[in-house]
């Protein structure tokens, strides 16, 4: 007797391939579910797939990916398939929305703290055994921004606020109130939301109109005691002018979990500049990330076999 033909065809380019072919295994026994966690692999079933799974798209396989009819991605941000949308809308993309705004506020709150305390130089002063007190503002002083208010932007917006901060936001459409932002403004009126600001948090996607979105004209409006913490994507901030803003002290300090180039270069002086924390893209990353992945995944197996709506659906025209 032939072999049954499967439900669906999966291919999982992903560093726990396995982990998620196990998971469809005991979810969706009728569903073929291919690893490919290596380029070979990838580019030698690709032709197969009905749905990819992966972090990214490979844009160099799109002319051999004939049968495939959606993509999961695994992140927030799907840039990746972005400069091909024009060819690629017979797919549908989801993401992993949801799963990454408690880990990010977290990262972002102790960010704020650490750079409103400066805790860079009491770090610096104990290995000197020196002992320097100081008189610190409070947090609830303080004016927070967040720049994208998404459902990232929005928890740290509400996790600020409960902070006792000052919350100020920008986003497309602001006829709807955000839970903790005490004032809104339109995505093109950010010149008037920066200067307000002690802490600008950059949280858009990366799309066609937010890359280059923070550069001279925008560290300009910034005031000289102000901190910038990107958790967006590198290619939102014109880095050399980045640089410049710091190394000039035009604003006071930044706290950057992504970079224009990854892993940031060696050469690269905000590895050595005292008013700067760099990490290397972890702001998202939480415990059991997998199985977080697949509570979205899983869902979206059985809802496309069902020709059902799909959880977390991009709209690819706006690219998130």
């Amino acid at each position: 007797m032939a072999d049954k033909v499967p439900a669906l065809t999966v291919l999982l380019n992903h560093p726990a391939a396995e982990t998620y072919a196990g998971l469809i295994g005991e979810r969706f026994p009728q569903v073929r579910a291919i690893s490919a966690p290596d380029p070979e692999r990838l580019e030698r079933y690709i032709g197969e797939a009905d749905a990819l799974l992966a972090s990214r798209f490979p844009v160099e396989l799109f002319d051999k990916a004939k049968k495939l009819r959606w993509f999961q991605c695994t992140n927030a941000g799907v840039d990746s398939i972005l400069p091909i949308r024009d060819r690629a809308g017979h797919i549908t993309v989801t993401n992993a929305r949801g799963i990454h705004g408690d880990i990010i506020t977290d990262f972002v709150m102790a960010g704020v703290t650490m750079l409103h305390w400066d805790f860079r130089r009491f770090l610096q002063e104990q290995a000197e055994r020196k002992w320097n007190p100081r008189y610190v503002a409070p947090l609830a002083e303080k004016t927070l921004g967040v720049v994208g208010l998404g459902s990232i932007g929005a928890t740290i917006a509400r996790r600020a606020k409960s902070a006792g901060m000052t919350v100020v936001g920008s986003k497309r459409d602001i006829s709807i109130a955000v839970e903790g932002v005490d004032h809104l403004f339109a995505s093109d009126r950010l010149a008037e939301l920066l200067p307000l600001c002690d802490f600008v948090v950059l949280a858009v996607p990366a799309t066609a109109d937010t890359i280059g979105l923070i550069g001279a004209a925008e560290f300009a409006r910034m005031r000289g005691d102000a901190f910038l913490v990107n958790i967006a994507r590198g290619n939102v901030v014109v880095e050399a002018d980045l640089i410049k803003a710091l190394q000039t002290r035009e604003i006071a300090g930044a706290m950057l979990d992504v970079f224009e180039h990854e892993p940031l270069s060696q050469e690269s002086p905000l590895w050595d500049m005292p008013n700067v924390i760099a990490t290397p893209h972890v702001a998202g990353s939480p415990t059991n990330y997998t199985e977080r992945v697949f509570s979205i995944f899983g869902d979206n197996i059985g809802h496309f076999l069902k020709n059902e709506p799909m959880r977390n659906a991009v709209d690819m025209r706006r690219g998130y």
